[in-house]
């Protein structure tokens, strides 16, 4: 007995061999920034090798998924806060036609990814209208501004406008239906809008980047990244088995969330310096009545309360998730100090440098009405949510909806020379000086712009290569180098190729 106790410590105290691999690129994370990008790359470079890392056991389980946030396939046709009034009440449609030229871009990816086999069929995109939706005079007003200004641009000639509740009711019943007829109420639609699962597309995408040959890696988690001579060194653990591996690589893109921030602080970059996270949660009323979901085929969005962020916009959402249609209202914001879903109350704290103390403590002090927001909304009672729930559809019974948590996104906290820090509620692209390294940080539109994202990023990482790339890139993306919006006759044409292969006509 002896000898085998001190045989089994031995054991024990050995410490298991290191394994080493390399990797042209590596990518960190399996949300629908990466499958991008990777896919991407496996097209304009075919022999260059590729690995990803992903903490969780599937693909696009954080933010891509359809319950955790990303599902409207965000092109401003709907969302208010991409052409917010300015103080003397014009609205500016320039945010709001860049964001939808982003979405064009990305479309194209998607019927490309279609034609060339990259996802299993055109499931993940359903055809969808998009609606605007507001109560009271002022709002009223500002609707009706907006849709003047929008009117007038390509993307946007097919929205149309209403202030009369029997035509709201034939376009959305459920938030006309029991309304008081005394309310000022108006509308715009958009009926050529989509629903996108980015759970199952970011799936698809990576399961084909797979069968291409990258070697793709689930419950791996990146411990540490330095660097090695001119690229990187990753440490890799394998979660099921606790071994652990370096991992080489020439580029490396940290894609991977609300994790990010914490992963280009270890790699030691000069250009996170500075840069810090607010986190915010939320939740969503789901519902339960397949009767009362087969009633709603609309994205209706409202106007977001007076210090919401941009992300808290309420609005009553047919999505498709894995094929199944579904209607959810929300989000209910609230504050936890995990950066993602499957982590813990550390990472707030654990971010905090002396680079970016000023910046997160500046942000504090001006956006105390963001935190007197959040700290209402994380006290709310059901009862309460159930009451904003009728504000956009008066006949809503409570008993028949469930609420869900959502997924945890990560707002960007970046240094200011006037104000010490600001918060933005974009989406930031962090590269390194030499372009070996770059991530992302934020949130909204995120995935429904993920492929112009990608496609500047690799201006950015790869300048030498990148002007070789450009014919391909133009097989990817046929307008590519061009203005939509400014161009009707090329618009027309590749909305109708992409209408056709995604079978959103």
């Amino acid at each position: 007995m002896g000898k085998s106790k001190v045989s089994l410590s031995m054991e024990i105290l050995v410490p298991s061999e290191t394994s080493t691999e390399s990797f042209d690129v590596v990518l960190i994370g399996a949300g629908i920034m990466s499958a991008t990008l990777g896919t991407l790359i496996n097209q304009l470079e075919p022999t260059w090798s590729i690995g990803l890392f992903e903490n969780l056991d599937k693909a696009g389980e954080e933010s891509s998924s359809p319950w955790n946030n990303a599902g409207t396939g965000h092109s401003a046709l709907c969302e208010l806060n991409y052409a917010p009034a300015a103080a003397d009440g014009s609205v500016d449609p320039a945010k709001a036609v860049g964001i939808n030229e982003q979405f064009q871009i990305s479309r194209q990816f998607f019927s490309w990814a279609v034609e060339n086999k990259r996802v299993a069929d055109n499931s993940f995109i359903n055809p969808l209208p998009h609606m605007s939706f507001v109560i009271g005079e002022d709002h009223s007003k500002y609707l009706k501004t907006r849709y003047e200004s929008l009117k007038t641009q390509t993307l946007f000639e097919d929205m149309e406008f209403t202030n009369d509740l029997d035509t709201i009711n034939q376009w959305t019943p459920l938030v006309a239906q029991g309304r008081d007829a005394s309310q000022t109420v108006a509308a715009s639609r958009v009926v050529a809008g989509t629903d996108v699962d980015f759970g199952r597309l970011t799936s698809d995408l990576t399961n084909s980047l797979s069968a291409a040959g990258a070697s793709v890696n689930y419950g791996h988690k990146v411990q540490n990244l330095k660097r090695s001579g001119a690229g990187w060194e990753l440490t890799v653990k394998d979660k099921a088995s606790g071994a652990v591996k370096n991992v080489k690589a020439k580029f490396v893109f940290v894609g991977a969330g609300g994790g990010a921030l914490p992963l280009l602080q270890k790699s030691g970059i000069d250009e996170i310096k500075g840069f810090g996270g607010f986190p915010v949660s939320g939740q969503f009323l789901r519902c339960t009545d397949e009767s009362v979901i087969a009633q709603h085929n609309a994205k209706v969005y409202g106007q977001a309360s007076v210090g919401a962020p941009p992300m808290s916009v309420p609005h009553l959402d047919t999505r498709f998730v894995d094929g199944k249609r579904s209607l959810m209202f929300g989000p209910y914001a609230g504050f936890s100090m995990n950066f993602l879903k499957s982590t813990g109350q550390l990472d707030l704290p654990l971010s905090l440098r002396l680079h970016n103390i000023i910046p997160m403590l500046a942000v504090g002090k001006d956006n105390l009405d963001l935190t007197t927001y959040l700290i209402k909304e994380v006290l709310k009672s059901r009862a309460k949510k159930d009451e904003s729930l009728t504000e956009y559809f008066p006949a809503a019974d409570g008993s028949q909806w469930e609420l869900i948590t959502a997924g945890q996104r990560v707002q960007v906290i970046k240094k200011d020379a006037k104000k010490g820090g600001v918060l933005q509620f974009g989406t930031e692209v962090i590269t390194s000086s030499d372009g070996s390294m770059s991530g992302l940080l934020g949130a909204s539109p995120g995935a429904s712009t993920a492929t112009p994202i990608m496609i500047g990023l690799l201006s950015r990482c790869f300048p030498k290569q990148f002007a070789g790339w450009e014919s391909k890139l133009k097989d990817i993306v046929p307008s590519y180098g061009q203005k939509l919006n400014e161009n009707p006759a090329l618009y027309a044409e590749v909305k109708a190729a992409t209408d056709k292969t995604l079978g959103l006509v």
